[in-house]
């Protein structure tokens, strides 16, 4: 195989998870060509994954939104004469693309009545799995060795310097250790509450003296704003302050991070720094960090029969409200230990 695609899901940690595949790609196959089709939202992590040689973007809300603009990609892909295809979105738009690209091998979860346009049709994972392993099992089943099932992103150089000059400016040394709060997720009952990301936020500079980092993206800038109001001690706030990479670099800098189940934790995990995950309805057997830092993970048993659970009309939120503010702050004391 001379060239090979990627079709890639669309969300950050997910991607994040799907990283030591092309690991594994490359060693098999150390001259290919391995490029990777995806959408915007997941560049910059995909830019961070060293063996990947080239990024395709699909963008499917915006200049691929049309047909005629789907012909044309199709046509891109067709002009690129690839091997083979590993399809890890199970979407049947994707399979259509890489069948009428002529692309000779594609192997993927026939799933979605897209069986027909596949050559090697994956046997799907029993549920529990985690989600990386469902991501590996598509090039395992081809017969692709994985000897490193661990998540990496390489920290950019530029996204350094960039972090390296806002901590210049809040006064944060080259060495000095500092703890990162994120206090956003994707959908409200994977959060922590509010008010225990304040007290969090107090205890942990009584006890640790140590700078405390909110970051986060744009959309989270108002509940970070409750979070400081509600604090004694006044953070550093970074939120939608940097891009992915930026954000990346800044993780990497940290002592550890503490995070409900997001893409910032994984980013985090997979650069090597130590993670608390605060989990509620996701199951860490499902989608836990699978990178390069040792990784804590504090979830209760509630005896809630839905648990790993999806119901975004939860009316209490307990999963997530029964992680103590002293059960975090235990486990920053074992870690710095």
């Amino acid at each position: 195989m001379n060239k090979i695609l990627i079709v890639n899901v669309n969300w950050v940690g997910d991607v994040i998870f799907s990283s030591p595949i092309f690991k594994a790609l490359k060693k098999k196959f150390s001259q290919s060509h391995i490029a990777c089709l995806a959408v915007p939202r997941v560049k910059d992590i995909l830019e961070s994954i060293p063996e990947l040689d080239e990024i395709i973007i699909y963008d499917e809300k915006g200049i691929h939104k049309d047909p005629f603009s789907k012909l044309k990609l199709i046509q891109s892909l067709k002009g690129r004469k690839f091997d083979a295809a590993f399809l890890l979105h199970r979407s049947l738009t994707r399979a259509l693309f890489v069948f009428f690209a002529g692309i000779p091998i594609r192997v993927g979860y026939a799933a979605k009545g897209r069986g027909i346009f596949l050559t090697h049709k994956v046997k799907s994972l029993a549920k529990g799995a985690h989600r990386s392993d469902h991501y590996l099992n598509v090039i395992e089943s081809f017969g692709i060795p994985v000897t490193d099932r661990r998540c990496h992103l390489a920290v950019n150089a530029e996204a350094k310097r960039f972090v390296d000059e806002i901590f210049k400016k809040e006064g944060i040394g080259p060495q000095e250790p500092f703890i990162v709060l994120n206090p956003g997720g994707n959908w409200d009952l994977k959060r922590w509450p509010l008010d225990k990301f304040s007290q969090l936020i107090d205890r942990l500079y009584e006890e640790f003296k140590l700078k405390i980092i909110i970051a986060g993206a744009k959309q989270d800038i108002e509940l970070v704003d409750t979070i400081v109001q509600r604090a004694r001690f006044k953070p550093i706030v970074l939120t939608g302050q940097t891009d992915l990479k930026q954000l990346m670099a800044m993780l990497a800098k940290a002592d550890l991070v503490i995070s409900a189940d997001s893409g910032p934790l994984h980013i985090a995990n997979a650069v090597g720094t130590k993670t608390i995950g605060l989990f509620g309805p996701t199951r860490p057997e499902v989608t836990g960090p699978r990178g390069m830092g040792h990784s804590v993970i504090l979830q209760k048993d509630v005896g809630c029969n839905q648990e790993p659970c999806y119901n975004l009309d939860c009316p209490d939120n307990i999963c997530m409200r029964s992680i103590s503010v002293e059960e975090v702050v235990h486990e920053v004391r074992r870690l710095k230990g």
